[in-house]
């Protein structure tokens, strides 16, 4: 589990102008990553706009990564649903042998219990052939999943190893921290809080700025496990108020105007996704320039 202590990076998956997956930009997006010490990274997550490709599209995304990556660091594929039965079959028909771990949505929509979510995340756990991470993003999902459920999982089921941690709740993020075995995983889910996080206990970040700024956001991250909590707060407001630009039209909306910006990716969303307005690309675009 030491693999994921640090810094994992939620990709985007770039399009072209006809809104076919982007491989040469996916190739740039993986080295840009990993030449800047990103310490892992979740493919297919909600930033990858994983709702909206098709399933060959899926496969593509991830025989990009794995053959562009090459094993230089730890890669997490997300999997998740609001059916049981459909993500505990998408888990047993998926060759998991280039990934060290599964990314699982709580579900959404369907709005269950707490013994639902736990029930859920039993099958899916008994299903996978990695280890299991859980995703709570109550902002997403209309469920939250309760530090009670989570220290329940964490106890009762051993292929369950860690948890993103998304609610944007300090006071729920330092409970989940106090409540859990100390092996678990308390990964945050929020970029904005990841060194709070972190300082409190945590254990690192699934990322969507540090895409942008993996060097000094993965350093944030590094001095703040070191408890080099002057230098980690430094960086912490040198890099914030790129969170709330990138966030402030939806994600990955603010991340790809970023990563365009930069010339890693061409700005192209599938709908019900738009670009960022002109007003917050330039914004962001004036962030990096002074960055």
């Amino acid at each position: 589990m030491e693999k994921f202590v640090g810094t994992g990076v939620a990709l985007i998956t770039p399009f072209t102008d006809d809104l076919k997956v982007d491989v040469k930009a996916l190739q740039n997006l993986v080295n840009f990553q990993v030449d800047n010490g990103i310490d892992y990274m979740v493919v297919l997550g909600t930033t990858g706009e994983s709702a909206t490709l098709t399933p060959e599209e899926k496969k593509q995304v991830i025989a990009t990564v794995v053959e562009e990556n090459n094993g230089r660091i730890p890669l997490v594929l997300g999997v998740g649903g609001n059916c049981t039965s459909k993500v505990v079959e998408e888990l047993k028909n998926t060759d998991l042998s280039a990934f060290d771990a599964v990314l699982s949505v709580s579900p959404y929509y369907n709005k269950p219990s707490q013994e639902g979510i736990y029930q859920h995340y039993k099958a899916v756990a008994a299903a996978s052939a990695k280890p299991v991470i859980l995703y709570n993003v109550p902002g997403r999902t209309a469920s939250n999943i309760l530090p009670a459920t989570v220290k329940r999982l964490a106890e009762d089921v051993d292929n369950i190893i860690g948890i993103k941690e998304a609610a944007g709740d300090m006071v729920q993020a330092m409970n989940l921290i106090s409540q859990v075995p100390k092996d678990f995983l308390v990964i945050s889910g929020d970029d904005m809080i990841t060194l709070p996080m972190v300082l409190a206990g945590g254990h690192g970040v699934i990322s969507v700025i540090a895409q942008g700024f993996p060097a000094e956001f993965s350093k944030m991250v590094r001095l703040g496990l070191d408890r080099e909590v002057d230098a980690a707060y430094k960086l912490h407001y040198d890099i914030a108020p790129s969170i709330d630009l990138i966030f402030a039209e939806g994600n990955p909306v603010g991340i790809k105007a970023l990563l365009a910006k930069h010339g890693i990716c061409k700005n192209n969303l599938r709908l019900p996704l738009v670009k960022a307005t002109e007003g917050l690309t330039g914004k962001i675009n004036s962030f990096v320039d002074n960055f």
